[in-house]
């Protein structure tokens, strides 16, 4: 059980997924500062005025607890769209051009077209049963 363990371990697989968390913290860290410090402002001044703050409303007036803010939900979804992107583009694609790259070179060369067999049987027949032309 500990040698399956230790093999599991081994692998490299654990390590890549250590790293991929660890990036993927510190990149949510960065793509949640901008959309908190520059998207949400933007959204939230979409419906601004003396009254409320942007795109939040109170359904109790005077307490906090009842705030329906709008804009932190629009902010999470371009936080989720901006971060799933990234993933996308500069880990899914890249890994999937690789690995189509690999099964390319690694794929035995195509079967014969039956028009290259064809000739080949004509090839074989003209040279006749003792191999001569």
């Amino acid at each position: 059980m500990l040698k399956g363990f230790k093999d599991f371990l081994m692998k490299g697989n654990v390590l890549d997924l250590a790293v991929a968390v660890v990036m993927g913290a510190a990149f949510t860290a960065i793509v949640k500062a901008f959309t908190d410090n520059i998207v949400q402002p933007l959204i939230a001044s979409i419906g601004a005025s003396p009254a409320n703050s942007g795109l939040a409303w109170m359904i109790k007036a005077g307490n906090k607890a009842t705030e329906v803010n709008l804009s932190a939900v629009i902010t999470a979804i371009v936080n989720f769209i901006l971060i799933a992107a990234v993933v996308y583009f500069l880990l899914v694609m890249p890994y999937e051009r690789i690995k189509a790259h690999a099964l390319k070179t690694q794929e035995e060369p195509a079967a014969a077209t039956e028009a290259e067999l064809l000739v080949e049987i004509r090839d074989l027949l003209a040279r006749g049963s003792d191999g001569t032309k």
